[in-house]
């Protein structure tokens, strides 16, 4: 008998866990009507799920899914013959990937990241700092991730964050920020003398598409932890955020340091269009220049090229 309630304690008790976990996991994420222009909202509905819903975005439809596959793959194994040379080499490269929210960042990280060897690639998404490292010098917690020979490092958010996200959520104030953009060039500049492959990418995504992106994730339970509170109050800000990036480019878009823009409305694009630069511009051996081809210039870019009249 003893055993027995043992067992009925213990299922119970997993039940309720499970049921507390399946609750908090189901407790919707709602976007406030306001936040979204009526028209805007009808458009989404009414566009087909492989249209591409910006007017500036120079292709109407997105990239079927067996094409992309096809080239993914080719560009994959190119990764790969880049990786076996940063590690025999003793290669640094510095990849940071920045945007607004839902700008497709980390899903290009990830598609970089699928065949790489882990022990020569990594991954640093930082979460907001610690009391500790709120005491310390700003770009000190990011330094400490940066690669050491033979390795490739992704961030997915850098110290970028002191250029727009904080200025604009209030989360630093204007002399941290006016001081960032002094300080972040020099220490660029010493990456690259030091023999760092340092590549900047702007993911650039049009109101609309950001928008259908969110409400996905708001009806998708299994997407829902993607959307935070910031990213909900972040919808309102929309030119705040714009100026922002202006004042990050004017600042930070240097010759040793070139910002590099990807137009990402189609993720899939943006992707593999974003391998094709990067591996473009590193002098590995036994390139395939077929498969490598050119990055599409309507799609990846600097700020002048990409933004129709300076509107960057």
């Amino acid at each position: 008998m003893e055993k027995k309630d043992s067992v009925r304690k213990i299922t119970t008790k997993k039940t309720a866990s499970t049921r507390k976990t399946a609750s908090s996991i189901t407790a919707g994420i709602s976007i406030p009507p306001e936040m979204i222009p009526k028209e805007l909202r009808e458009r989404i509905a009414k566009a087909d799920k492989k249209e591409i819903i910006s007017e500036t975005y120079p292709y109407r439809e997105k990239m079927s899914s067996k094409e992309y596959e096809r080239e993914k793959k080719l560009l994959q194994i190119e990764l790969l013959k880049a990786q076996r040379w940063v590690s025999k080499s003793g290669q640094r490269l510095l990849l940071l990937f920045e945007g607004r929210d839902a700008a497709g960042k980390g899903g290009t990280i990830k598609r970089f990241m699928e065949h790489l060897n882990p022990r020569g690639a990594r991954v640093v998404a930082l979460s907001k700092p610690s009391e500790l490292e709120r005491g310390q010098w700003y770009f000190q917690r990011y330094i400490a991730h940066l690669p050491t020979a033979g390795e490739m490092v992704f961030f997915d958010r850098s110290w970028y964050n002191r250029a727009v996200v904080e200025p604009v959520m209030g989360f630093c104030s204007e002399q941290e920020h006016s001081r960032f953009l002094r300080e972040v060039a020099p220490i660029e500049n010493m990456l690259v003398e030091n023999d760092f492959y340092l590549f900047k990418f702007w993911f650039s995504v049009s109101r609309e598409e950001q928008l259908r992106r969110f409400l996905s994730r708001a009806d998708d339970k299994l997407k829902q932890w993607k959307l935070s509170p910031v990213d909900i109050t972040s919808l309102g800000k929309w030119d705040e955020y714009s100026e922002a990036k202006k004042a990050m480019f004017m600042s930070t878009d240097t010759k040793v340091a070139p910002w590099t823009v990807i137009r990402s409305d189609d993720k899939k694009r943006a992707r593999l269009n974003t391998m094709r630069y990067v591996l473009n511009h590193l002098p590995y051996p036994k390139k395939d220049k077929r498969v490598l081809g050119i990055a599409d210039p309507k799609i990846v870019g600097p700020k002048e090229q990409i933004y129709s009249d300076n509107n960057w």
